[in-house]
C-alpha cells in the first residue's frame, strides 16, 4: 500500500449531531466526517440505528458483531446513546446542538417534530446551525406523508424507468443511487451552507427529498425527451439517448455472466470508428456507405454490433478493454465487486481501505474517493453503540464522570 491516508482537518472544528439512519442521511453525514468533522451520531440506547440490525456479516457460534452495511455508512464517526422520549435524553440534545453547526435527520415524516426537535425549536435554540432534513418526497408533493427506501426514490424519480431491455419490464439498478445519490447532494449542500455562515454568521434550514434527487440525475434523459418528445426509453446496455453506434456491452471469451466488455464512439468523432475497424483488422469497411456515416451506422445498428462482436468473443474482457482504449477508443470491461475487490491498484491508491474494526476484524471498504494533496482521507472504524458516551458529553458539555455514570444508571443512554 503506497498511498499516504491522512486524517483530512478540512473541516476541523466543525461539528455535527447526527440523527441519520439506514443510508440516505448516514451517506451525508459520512462524507462530513471523512474531511474532519466530528460527528457524533445520536442513536436509541437499545436498538441503534436501525441499520446495525440487519443481517451480519459471522461465522456460525461467533458473536454478532454490527452488520457491514453498517460499517460502510458510518465510517470515522462518533456514537452516542440518548433516549429521546426521556425528558432528560431530550434534553442532552439539545445541549448537544447548542454546540453544533449543522444536524442532520431522515427519520420518518413528522418524527423528529414529535420528538421535539423539530426545525423552529433548534433554530431557537441556536440560530446559527444548518438544520438538514432527508425525507422521501418533497413538501408539497402528493407523497409527502409517504415513506421511502432507496428502490422507492429510483421507481418515482425515474432510474428504474430506463433501466432494462426494450419491451421489457423496466429494473432496478443496482447501485443505491436514491440512497447514497441523495445523500451527496445534501453533503455538498451543507458544504456551501458552512462556507455562507462564515461569511454571515447565518444558518440555514436544508431540505431535500430523495424523489426530487433523483430528478437530478436524469438530467440526460430528460434532454434526450426534450430532443425527440417522447419519454426516455429503455435501451438495455445502450446509451439513453440512442444516438451512439457502436456502443454498447459486446461479449468477451470465456463467456461467464459478466465477460462483457463496454465500447462506445463519439458522434463528436469520426476517428473512432475508423480506429475501430483498423483494429478488429475490417479495414476493407473504411468508406463503407452503410457504416461510413453516424447516420448510415444508426440505420445498420445491429449489423455494426455483429461486427464488433464478433471481434470481442475472441478476447477476454481485460484485453479488448486494454487493446480499445490502446488506440483512443473509450472502452471498459465490466468488473463484479469480487474483481474490483481484489485489484490491488485500488487499495494501492487508498480508495479500498481496510477498517481495523474491534469487533468484526479487519474489513476493506471503499473510502472516500478524492484525493487532496495527492491523498485520501484516512479510514477510522465506524463506532459500537454509545461507545462515545464519556468522550462526548466531557468534551463537549463538560459533564463530569459522575453525571454520565448517573444517566448510564438511570437508563437516559
Amino acid at each position: 500500500m503506497n498511498a499516504k491516508r491522512q486524517e483530512r482537518d478540512l473541516l476541523a472544528g466543525v461539528r455535527v449531531v447526527d440523527f441519520t439512519q439506514f443510508e440516505a442521511g448516514t451517506s451525508c453525514t459520512e462524507v462530513l466526517a471523512w474531511l474532519g468533522a466530528e460527528v457524533v451520531k445520536i442513536e436509541n440506547p437499545r436498538t441503534g440505528d436501525p441499520g446495525r440490525r440487519l443481517p451480519r456479516g459471522r461465522a456460525p457460534g461467533e458473536p454478532w458483531p454490527d452488520p457491514y452495511y453498517f460499517h460502510m455508512f458510518n465510517a470515522n464517526k462518533k456514537s452516542v446513546t440518548l433516549d429521546l422520549k426521556t425528558p432528560r435524553g431530550l434534553e442532552l440534545a439539545k445541549e448537544l446542538l447548542q454546540k453544533a453547526d449543522v444536524t442532520a435527520e431522515n427519520l420518518a415524516p413528522g418524527t423528529i417534530e414529535r420528538l421535539g426537535l423539530g426545525y423552529d425549536v433548534v433554530q431557537s435554540l441556536n440560530p446559527g446551525i444548518i438544520y438538514c432534513q432527508i425525507k422521501g418526497f418533497g413538501e408539497g408533493s402528493p407523497y409527502e406523508k409517504g415513506l421511502a427506501f432507496d428502490m422507492i426514490a429510483q421507481a418515482c424519480g425515474g432510474p428504474i424507468s430506463v433501466t432494462g431491455e426494450p419491451g421489457r419490464p423496466p429494473a432496478k439498478p443496482g447501485p443505491s443511487f436514491g440512497d447514497t445519490g441523495t445523500g451527496m447532494l445534501m453533503a455538498s449542500t451543507i458544504l456551501a451552507a458552512l462556507l455562507q455562515r462564515r461569511l454571515t454568521g447565518k444558518g440555514c434550514r436544508l431540505q431535500l427529498a430523495m424523489q426530487d434527487a433523483m430528478l437530478h440525475y436524469m438530467r440526460t434523459c430528460f434532454a434526450t425527451q426534450a430532443r425527440t418528445g417522447k419519454p426516455a426509453p429503455r435501451r438495455g446496455a445502450k446509451s439513453v439517448a440512442g444516438n451512439n453506434v457502436p456502443s454498447g456491452l459486446y461479449p468477451c471469451k470465456p463467456g461467464g455472466s459478466n465477460d462483457y466488455v463496454y465500447i462506445t464512439t463519439s458522434r463528436a468523432n469520426p476517428e473512432h470508428w475508423r480506429r475501430l475497424l483498423k483494429l478488429i483488422g475490417r479495414e476493407e469497411l473504411l468508406g463503407d456507405p452503410r457504416y461510413d456515416s453516424h447516420e448510415a451506422r444508426l440505420g445498420h445498428e445491429k449489423e455494426v454490433d455483429a461486427i464488433v462482436s464478433d471481434w470481442t468473443r475472441r478476447h477476454t474482457k481485460e484485453e479488448a478493454m486494454r487493446l480499445v482504449s490502446g488506440v483512443g477508443v473509450p472502452a471498459g470491461a465490466v468488473f463484479d465487486t469480487m474483481e474490483l475487490m481484489n485489484d490491488e491498484s485500488f487499495e494501492t491508491r487508498g480508495i479500498l481501505q481496510v477498517m481495523q474494526h474491534p469487533e468484526t476484524g479487519p474489513f476493506k471498504m471503499p473510502s472516500w474517493p478524492v484525493r487532496i494533496d495527492g491523498a485520501p482521507p484516512s479510514l477510522k472504524p465506524s463506532p459500537m453503540l454509545g461507545e462515545h458516551n464519556a468522550e462526548v458529553l466531557r468534551d463537549w458539555l463538560q459533564l463530569p464522570a459522575s453525571a454520565i455514570d448517573a444517566l448510564h444508571d438511570d437508563g437516559v443512554m
